[in-house]
């Protein structure tokens, strides 16, 4: 289970051949015994290893080979560290939709499975992108709704906190999602976490 942290720390000092091992290691016993999770982590390492060599093409396709692997493998944290790969790989090649997609994605399942570090570096990787302006800013009702929802309170909870019926926070939310250009609460979650980075930088 260390194989992980051992490529991406070769990669990341430069060890290329020690990773390269490493991953066709991983990726032979993978294949030799059909084992989802050693092909997931080895396509993960070839992307970081693309991605180093400045393939960022060739980055990509390793981080999709590798996602379509992890829908084999309930490990969630793994998936989460893969399309946080991704996301650096889409952010280089500037594909900036797809990156804080992927990247949103990642920061949303480090924090359902208690990996603060790691939805750290997430929402780093979000700010580099830069913080997506919405079409006009949120009013007053609208932040503090949001604000709230990001914290994961449900809309009654939200309603109780301030003073307004449950029909008022799901229109104001709806309003939010709308002006911001996302769709869910995991999303909301991402932008504003980055929004608090962005402000406190």
């Amino acid at each position: 289970m260390a194989l992980p942290d051992a490529i991406e720390v070769f990669v990341a000092t430069g060890k290329v051949e020690r990773a390269v091992a490493l991953t066709d290691a991983l990726a032979n016993w993978g294949q030799k015994f059909d084992r989802p999770w050693a092909l997931a982590i080895s396509s993960r390492g070839r992307a970081l290893l693309s991605a180093a060599a400045g393939d960022l093409d060739g980055a990509a396709t390793h981080a999709e080979q590798s996602l379509s692997h992890h829908e084999r493998l309930p490990m969630p944290f793994e998936l989460a560290r893969t399309l946080l790969v991704q996301g650096q790989v889409q952010r280089r090649r500037g594909a900036r939709r797809a990156g804080r997609h992927a990247l949103q994605r990642a920061f949303a399942i480090f924090e359902k499975v208690g990996a603060p570090l790691w939805a750290e570096k997430a929402s780093a990787e979000i700010a580099r992108i830069g913080v997506r302006r919405a079409p006009e800013d949120l009013t007053e009702g609208e932040q503090r709704v949001a604000e709230l929802a990001a914290q994961r309170l449900t809309n009654p909870d939200i309603a109780a906190r301030l003073f307004i019926s449950r029909r008022t926070v799901e229109a104001n939310l709806a309003r939010a999602y709308g002006k911001l250009g996302i769709h869910s609460r995991a999303e909301l979650g991402a932008l504003m976490a980055t929004r608090r980075i962005a402000s406190s930088s």
